[in-house]
């Protein structure tokens, strides 16, 4: 875990790789929870032996949880001491070159792209966020968080 004592400091770094999370396993209980909680119940997900005759010879994650492991990447890997809040802004560009089979360890690769101040001391800033999978030759997700952060 990296730890800053403040947005300033984080506001430094624009244009670097600021962190690289920790290893998480995707395991077939988040995918069912996730189709769970979505409604999408597709067979490439939750039918593990149908899975095992399609595509990729397994069932995969979903893109969308993939995309929603951010936070927790984020909250895992970096700290800054003195912020009293963070919230997702949005979303600017979001790619899934590559499936994730269930059971596969995945970990993000975190750069600030910008900083900008907002109101009440705050920043907003945008993050290009790449998620790997361990052995794979692509990344599995690709995208572009904006957080707003305040002190």
């Amino acid at each position: 875990m990296r730890i800053l004592q403040t947005l300033s400091e984080l506001a430094c770094l624009v244009g670097q790789e600021v962190v690289v999370s920790d290893w998480i396993t995707v395991t077939q209980e988040q995918v069912n929870l996730f189709a769970q909680a979505t409604g999408d119940h597709q067979w490439i997900h939750v039918d593990v032996e149908k899975a095992k005759t399609g595509p990729f010879g397994g069932p995969i994650a979903h893109g969308y949880l993939t995309l929603s492991l951010l936070p927790q990447f984020f909250i895992s890997s970096l700290k800054i001491v003195e912020t009293r809040m963070g919230v997702n802004y949005g979303l600017n560009k979001v790619r899934f070159p590559a499936p994730v089979p269930v059971g596969s360890r995945l970990r993000a690769h975190m750069k600030l792209l910008k900083c900008e101040p907002i109101d009440q001391g705050g920043f907003q800033m945008t993050w290009e966020v790449s998620i790997e999978r361990e052995g794979g030759a692509k990344p599995v997700c690709v995208a572009e968080s904006m957080a707003r952060y305040y002190p």
